[in-house]
This record gives C-alpha cells, sequence and structure tokens, in this order.
C-alpha cells in the first residue's frame, strides 16, 4: 500500500538510500517519506546504524613456534553522515573486517612469545583497532571497541604449560614444607635442651638442700650432745636413712626381691658409700 501511495516508513536507528533513476539520490532518515516512483524515485536499500558485533577467529604462530587461536571481537557502525559510502563502497562488510583483523592478528603475534601473547593481548587489540579505523573509516564505519577475548594454545602445549605451573607450585610446597619441619626440629631442640638445663638445675638445688639440711642436722646434734663428732651424726643419719629406705622396700605391694649385703660392716660399709657419694655430688655443684 506504501508502494501504491508512494510512502515509505524509515524505522529509528535506520536510513534508507535513495536512488532516481538507479543514480544515488539522499539519505532518508527515520520516518515517513514521499516517493514519487512515478518519477523514477525507488529505495535502493536500508542501512542499520546500530553498534553490531564481529567475532574472528584467528589462527597463527608466536615467536616461539606456538600455534595459538585469536580470538577478537570487533564493534563496529555505519556512519549517519556517510551513510552513502557505508552502503555503496563495500559489498561484504564482514569480510572485509575479518581481512583486516587477520592481517594485524598475524603481523603482531609472531613477534611475541606465548607467555608475551597473554600479557600483551591489549596491545594487540589496540593494534587491531587503530587499523581497523584507518582503514574504515574511508568506507562510512566507525570501529567503537576491539577486543581480545580468548587466546587459546595447541592442546598439548597447554597440558604442558600446566604441568610446568603443576610443578613449579609442588616445588614450594615442598620448599615450604621442609621449612616447616626444620622450624619444628630447632623448636624441638631448643625445648629440650631448656629441659634438660631445668632439670639439671633443679637436681642441683636438690642435693645442695640435701646437703645443707644434713648441715644443719649435724651441727644441731653435735652441739646438744656434747663428745659426738660430726662424722658419728653423719653415720647415724645415713644408717637411719638405710634402714627407711629397706622399710619402704619392703612395705611396697609391687617391690621383687632386692639382694643388698646385710650385717654390721656392712652397714658401715653402706654408710661411707652413701657419705662419699653425697660428698662428691657436692663438690660438683
Amino acid at each position: 500500500m506504501g508502494q501504491l501511495l508512494c510512502c515509505l516508513q524509515v524505522e529509528q536507528s535506520t536510513v534508507a538510500i535513495k536512488e532516481t533513476f538507479g543514480k544515488f539520490d539522499d539519505v532518508l532518515e527515520p520516518g515517513c517519506h514521499f516517493i514519487p516512483w512515478v518519477l523514477g524515485q525507488n529505495v535502493a536499500g536500508y542501512l542499520s546504524l546500530r553498534i553490531q558485533q564481529l567475532d574472528v577467529r584467528c589462527e597463527t604462530k608466536t615467536k616461539d613456534n606456538v600455534f595459538v587461536t585469536v580470538v577478537a571481537s570487533v564493534q563496529y557502525r555505519a556512519l549517519a553522515d556517510k551513510a552513502s559510502d557505508a552502503f555503496y563502497k563495500l559489498s561484504n562488510t564482514r569480510e572485509q573486517i575479518q581481512s583486516y583483523v587477520f592481517d594485524v592478528i598475524r603481523a603482531s603475534v609472531p613477534k611475541l612469545n606465548i607467555d608475551d601473547v597473554f600479557e600483551q593481548k591489549n596491545d594487540i587489540a589496540k593494534a587491531v583497532e587503530d587499523e581497523l579505523e584507518k582503514a574504515m573509516s574511508m568506507y562510512g564505519y566507525e570501529i567503537v571497541q576491539t577486543l581480545i577475548v580468548d587466546i587459546e594454545p595447541d592442546e598439548h602445549v597447554k597440558r604442558a604449560m600446566n604441568e610446568i605451573n603443576a610443578a613449579a607450585r609442588l616445588r614450594l610446597a615442598a620448599n615450604e614444607k621442609a621449612e616447616a619441619e626444620k622450624i619444628i626440629q630447632i623448636k624441638k631442640a631448643e625445648g629440650d635442651a631448656e629441659s634438660k638445663y631445668l632439670a639439671g638445675l633443679g637436681v642441683a638445688r636438690q642435693r645442695q638442700a640435701i646437703v645443707d639440711g644434713l648441715r644443719d642436722s649435724v651441727l644441731a646434734f653435735s652441739s646438744n650432745v656434747p663428745g659426738t663428732s660430726a662424722k658419728d651424726v653423719m653415720d647415724m643419719v645415713l644408717i637411719t636413712q638405710y634402714f627407711d629406705t629397706m622399710k619402704e622396700i619392703g612395705a611396697a605391694s609391687k617391690s621383687s626381691a632386692v639382694f643388698i649385703p646385710h650385717g654390721p660392716g656392712a652397714v658401715k660399709d653402706i654408710a661411707s658409700q652413701v657419705r662419699d657419694g653425697l660428698l662428691q655430688g657436692n663438690a660438683f655443684q
């Protein structure tokens, strides 16, 4: 009906290309337009002004001979003031953009090692965008943004990279574990040394207390019982301790047989041995 009435409606974000007898005449903005087809005027086609996206997969080789697939995403749109160029100068816009993307990626990636490709993907995207902007502006298109959305190395290379990363992490974990065990051993040795030092200090104080107690007992007994010497008192104390020990051994429920020389002479020998042992321990303090 619109064709019969010579009326044409152009949708929003779209322009129409009007021709007169096959020659470009005007760019029609969104809205309603009068197209008298009887005078040779007609619409050659429509051009969208919306932002469009093109994903390009490009396989190339890095400087260290690793094959990778780089996925670039190009966002572009036609310019309203250059709609005639965008409509007439290019027959296939998407293929034209794809060719430029291939050219830039295959010129940039072979200069980089595989690790640098991942680190410098923004630089690669900027190089693609600059080249496309320079080339497509003359055809009436604007490059809005270019992104490198994915970098896919060969499957064998990816597996090898994962193994290298795993080995590095295992090595780091082993070093940390060894360092932790080293610290544990050091702390354990320090604790053992401190324990032995304190035990020795306790034994030394115990022996000193025994010696001090015996000395006080001998002095007190000698002063209260005239005619006794320190040696007599010491022998009596040691014999008393000997019989107390024998009593405790016999009274213990879990005691087994203990064979100790017994007799008046043996008691004297035991007293001498105990006394000599205490005096030697006191001398070492």
